[in-house]
Parts: C-alpha cells; sequence; structure tokens
C-alpha cells in the first residue's frame, strides 16, 4: 500500500534546488551569513525521501538525480512560478521512478530461474569506467569514496539498472500485435490529422548573380539547362554538373516541401508542375532558377493504407504503456512504499 505523497519530502527537495538554484546565480559572490549553502546542502543531504521494500531512497539520491537538469529548467522556465512548477514536477516523477525502480528489480527477483550473468555486470562496470571516467580507475574509485559505495555496491547498482531495462522492454515488446480494425478505428476517429497540404518533392537548379553576369547571360545558362533536360537528360545528374546551390551535390534535392514553405515566386510555378515536369527559368534578384517536380502529394485525406505504418506505431506506443502502467500499478499495489 503506498500512502499518498506527504509535503515534508516536497519541502526539503524545493529547498535543494533552491540551494542549487542559488549556488549558480550567485557562484561570483560569497555566500552571506544569511544563505549558508553549504550548511543546507548538509541539513538534507542525509534525509530519508521513501523507504521501498526495505531499500532507503535518500533525498540525496534524489538531489543527485535532478541536479544535472536544473539549469536547463532554468533556461526553459519562463517565470519564478512556472520553474517551481516544473521542479515540483520533476522531483515527482523522480521518486516514483526510483521508486518503481525497486520494485521492478524485486519483480524480476521473485523468479528464481531469473538471473543476470556476472559476466553482463562486468561488461557494464567496464564500459562505465570507460565512458564515465575516461578509463581511469582511480577517478572511478575517486567517485565511489564520495558516494561511501564499495566496488560490490556499485556492481549492484550497474546489474539493477540492467534488470530495470531488460524489465522494461520485454514489457514494451508484449505489446507489438495491432489488428486492421483498430487501425480503421483510429484513422476514423482522427481523420482530420491525415490531411495532407499540397506539398512537391523539389529539385532544383540555380545560377547566381556572380562574376559579372547580367540578366542576359543568367538567362543563356538557363536555356541550356531547359534544352537538355527537354531532350531527356536527367534532371539530378545536370543538377550535380552545373548547379550554384548549396544541394548540388544531393542533385539539386531539397526534400518534401508543402506549398505554405516556398514564396509565391517558387510556389505559384511549382504547384503548377505534374511528377516529373520542369518549370521555365525564373528570374529572381538572386539568381536564376529551375525547379523540378521529383513527385507530387495533392492537397487532401491521405488514404489509410498510407497512413498504416505510422497507426501502427501510435498504437502500439499506446498500448505499451498502457501495459507497462498496469503493471507497475499492480507491483505497487502489492508492495510496500512509504514517501516521507
Amino acid at each position: 500500500m503506498t500512502p499518498p505523497n506527504s509535503s515534508p519530502i516536497r519541502a526539503r527537495l524545493t529547498a535543494i534546488a533552491g540551494v542549487l538554484t542559488l549556488a549558480s546565480s550567485l557562484s561570483a559572490q560569497p555566500a552571506s551569513p544569511a544563505a549558508p549553502i553549504g550548511d543546507s546542502n548538509m541539513r538534507f543531504a542525509n534525509g530519508i525521501a521513501a523507504v521501498a521494500e526495505g531499500k532507503i531512497i535518500t533525498v540525496d539520491d534524489i538531489r543527485r538525480e535532478i541536479s544535472p537538469l536544473i539549469p536547463e529548467l532554468q533556461r526553459s522556465a519562463r517565470n519564478e512560478d512556472e520553474f517551481n512548477q516544473r521542479l515540483e514536477a520533476l522531483q515527482d516523477d523522480t521518486i516514483q521512478q526510483m521508486v518503481d525502480r525497486v520494485l521492478i528489480v524485486k519483480d524480476f527477483y521473485s523468479d528464481e530461474k531469473r538471473r543476470i550473468p556476472s559476466s553482463y555486470v562486468d561488461n557494464a562496470v567496464d564500459e562505465n569506467i570507460i565512458n564515465e571516467f575516461e578509463g581511469d580507475r582511480s577517478k572511478f574509485l575517486a567517485y565511489l569514496r564520495s558516494r561511501g559505495l564499495t566496488l560490490r555496491d556499485y556492481r549492484r547498482e550497474v546489474e539493477e539498472d540492467i534488470i530495470y531495462n531488460y524489465m522494461r522492454s520485454q514489457k514494451r515488446k508484449s505489446s507489438t500485435v495491432v489488428s486492421p480494425v483498430q487501425v480503421q478505428e483510429f484513422y476514423d476517429e482522427n481523420e482530420a490529422e491525415f490531411y495532407q497540404e499540397d506539398s512537391v518533392q523539389l529539385r532544383l537548379i540555380q545560377f547566381q548573380r556572380k562574376d559579372g553576369r547580367v540578366d542576359r547571360d543568367l538567362i543563356a545558362l538557363a536555356a541550356r539547362v531547359q534544352a537538355r533536360v527537354d531532350v531527356g537528360h536527367e534532371f539530378a545528374d545536370i543538377a550535380k554538373e552545373v548547379s550554384e546551390d548549396s544541394r548540388r551535390s544531393r542533385g539539386g534535392d531539397w526534400g518534401w516541401l508543402d506549398r505554405s514553405g516556398l514564396k509565391p515566386e517558387f510556389s505559384d510555378p511549382l504547384f503548377e508542375l505534374a511528377k516529373g515536369e520542369t518549370t521555365r527559368p525564373i528570374l529572381l534578384p538572386e539568381g536564376i532558377f529551375l525547379l523540378h517536380a521529383e513527385d507530387r502529394k495533392y492537397a487532401g485525406n491521405q488514404e489509410i493504407n498510407s497512413v498504416r505504418e505510422q497507426i501502427e506505431r501510435v498504437l502500439i506506443s499506446r498500448e505499451a504503456r498502457r501495459t507497462q502502467e498496469a503493471w507497475l500499478e499492480r507491483l505497487r499495489r502489492n508492495s510496500y512504499v512509504k514517501l516521507y
């Protein structure tokens, strides 16, 4: 049974975040007697945030998880109230994730046949030393000392990481079947989401106004290209050869573009084309252009077959979340968790 969140833990964590924020914003100023940053850290470092199945989760554990995220939280928040709201949500999520982690590991070991080979843990520890400590074992050991951990404690953490990720991935894999009926129902209920604007897969060739070129010179260059296109030369091949556009190496390919994303000087002639057609030269202040419609999509609702895979991914993701949440709720109901 899990009692509701209590206010003392939020107050303690908010105070910790406030200390981190203050330390960041006033790093160039000496700490005043009214705001003893070091003392505040010490005051909360060994507080208990929660107990899950006998495992103690400390305020220091929570702080270690959230402190790297505080700067981004500060940057993205528009004001102090928004920052505090986001911080509170982050704290709640972090506490729940750490509690769930304990319950998931317990669920793994509830089946005596399930075990993680020692070699998996050894390899993961070695990878962590390489990736997080630049392969320097002395830095790794200093990190363990700073947290008061033995190598055995650290190996247990790594093993629990492996278990946590494995169990969650297994639950995701169990939700991979979507029926045609479900796809049709989703399409019918969300048909407006599958409206597509007029769009074109655009290739272009550009000649720039450089080396003293005037309109007459640009028109002559474009005419030579137009003549090659008219007799059947591949537009992409010509673009790779002569275009002065930044995507010359890609055959002038700008990918799929909506009508609304192009200026009228381009969109008006371009969207008159059918698939495989090329505009006449378009003379503009920055140069002269030939636009080619590699492919076309016309405005309207996409047919269900063209979006079936997209819908299946959405439904699989939704079912995976539902399955995981139901699993976690069952674990929470059948476990002892206390939040302070």
